[in-house]
């Protein structure tokens, strides 16, 4: 199970990057660090500066065909910046498109919006993204994971760090781990 990690270089909530990539590690998968530029990237504990990670890949040097999934970790600036790089968003629409699952949490749902990838699903998010998701043609519920099977993809979201145990069991069990 190939799964990329799609962050931008600062603002990505390190918990929401970390937890996941442990749990993709755990069921014996195998992440990957794709982001909108080479070198590191800052992750953050809500404003405070954490640990940097090394990218493994260049989002415009990679496609979902190099990938069985993508995870978007949240934070507030990460998917705010995701969203207005063009490489990034088609990197995600590019998963839609071919079909294979995409879980995001957080605030990570403002990239989908941007990808035009929300309309007609049911998902849940921060809560403060519900009026940009309606707005774009979602359904917006305040669960702690949702998942949405509707075609072309399975589309898994999740609220907030505290649901993080229960948005790994999902996504896994969707990414077929």
């Amino acid at each position: 199970m190939r799964v990329a990690f799609l962050v931008a270089p600062e603002g990505v909530e390190q918990v929401e990057l970390t937890e996941p990539w442990r749990a993709v590690v755990d069921a014996g998968g195998e992440p990957t660090l794709v982001s909108t530029a080479e070198g590191e990237i800052q992750a953050f504990h809500h404003l405070d500066k954490a640990d940097t990670f090394p990218v493994d890949r260049k989002v415009s040097q990679a496609g979902a065909a190099d990938y069985d999934a993508l995870v978007l970790p949240g934070g507030v600036a990460n998917p705010d910046a995701l969203r207005t790089d063009g490489a990034a968003v088609a990197f995600v629409k590019g998963f839609f498109q071919a079909g294979k699952p995409v879980a995001a949490i957080c605030h990570a749902p403002w990239t989908l919006i941007e990808a035009d990838v929300v309309r007609g699903r049911t998902l849940t998010s921060w809560p403060s993204l519900r009026t940009d998701l309606r707005n774009a043609g979602a359904t917006w519920v305040d669960e702690q994971v949702k998942i949405c099977t509707a075609a072309p993809s399975t589309l898994i979201t999740s609220r907030k760090p505290d649901d993080l145990s229960a948005f790994s069991h999902a996504f896994l069990k969707e990414f077929g781990a």
